[in-house]
């Protein structure tokens, strides 16, 4: 299915459901984008354990 079938797909939809469909897609970004980042995070901190830095919250507040 190309991406212009898609959409006409989407169009040919009822509103109630496209409204759905943008809402439960939306959701599904943020969400992603949370993930991303404690996946960043975690990887940040496996990097600073890997090079035997050690990161307080003093070093931060300082």
């Amino acid at each position: 299915m190309t991406l212009q079938e898609i959409i006409s797909s989407i169009e040919s939809l009822p509103p109630a459901e496209q409204d759905y469909l943008l809402d439960y897609l939306s959701k599904n970004k943020e969400e992603s984008r949370g993930d991303n980042f404690w996946q960043g995070l975690q990887k940040f901190r496996s990097a600073i354990e890997s090079e035997g830095i050690i990161f307080t919250d003093d070093v931060i507040h300082s």
